[in-house]
């Protein structure tokens, strides 16, 4: 497995290597989540490359920026195991070696709701450095395919539609959510939570299964009514709710009429203790 530090290094290896990479950018702190994508990249292309970046863009002033978990060794080594080729782990200065000015601006329809009303500026700085990484990995081949998986829904659909607004030459593959045993969803933030908080942190993925069927269910009450009532009910059980909400898939807009299977998504992100879990359920 071969590691490089800097686009130009990154670029000269794949330029060395026949074919179109496949590309599986993280943050780190790999989980078996991880690892299930790269597992689904592996056959999509000629190259594997993962990245691992800390993208101080995406978060604001008083979020775990400093404190996000970094376990670079073990991270190595589980891409090594699960066949990764090459693997760009750029410093700060690397990949923004001037104050990155220049910046990707979302559609507000689909990136100032939900996830980015709550963490203003978010989707900008997601999609400012995807292009960089986008640049990085698929210059010399001329295109290829990344996999970015579902438990950050709405981030997937602000790139595919960033990619296809920009004719980007790249296929957006979506890997599924992995989940425990007991259904939570993997995530490199539940380290944060206690033990006691681990054992409760199943309820927000029960929530949005809950009113997933209160909404298919004949007669049922208004979304909005249903979508108060779980909100409440999780703050019952010592939740910080930020939303819990169903939307259409295809552009996460308030569905309009009366719910029916196959085109919905419900979605939910809450804090428990100082930790902020996000999940999602297509239905």
């Amino acid at each position: 497995m071969h590691i490089v530090r800097t686009i130009p290094d990154l670029r000269a290896a794949l330029a060395a290597r026949p074919g179109r990479p496949a590309f599986v950018p993280t943050m780190g702190n790999l989980h078996d989540g991880h690892i299930a994508l790269v597992a689904q990249a592996k056959p999509l292309g000629d190259t594997l490359v993962a990245s691992i970046f800390v993208n101080r863009l995406q978060f604001l002033p008083h979020e775990d920026f400093d404190s996000y978990p970094r376990t670079w060794d073990a991270d190595c080594d589980r891409l090594e195991a699960a066949g990764c080729d090459i693997v760009f782990a750029p410093r700060e200065g690397d990949l923004y070696p001037e104050p990155q000015t220049f910046k990707i601006q979302p559609d507000p329809q689909l990136a100032d709701i939900l996830e980015g009303h709550f963490r203003p500026g978010f989707f900008t700085g997601v999609c400012t450095v995807v292009m960089k990484l986008f640049s990085a990995v698929f210059f010399a081949a001329g295109g290829g395919t990344a996999v970015f998986g579902k438990k950050d829904y709405q981030q997937l659909m602000v790139i595919r539609r960033m990619v296809q607004q920009f004719a980007l030459p790249v296929d957006i593959v979506a890997g599924d959510t992995a989940r425990a045993a007991d259904g939570l969803a993997l995530s490199s933030r539940n380290g944060y939570l206690s033990a006691e908080e681990r054992a409760a942190a199943v309820q927000l993925s029960q929530a949005l299964r809950a009113l997933a069927q209160a909404a298919l269910a004949p007669g049922a009450a208004p979304l909005a009514t249903l979508e108060q009532l779980a909100l409440e009910q999780l703050a019952q059980q010592g939740w910080a709710p930020d939303y819990l909400t169903v939307r259409q898939r295809g552009d996460l807009q308030v569905p309009q009429g009366a719910a029916s299977a196959g085109a919905l998504v419900a979605l939910g992100a809450a804090r428990l203790g100082g930790t902020r879990l996000i999940d999602n359920l297509e239905f």
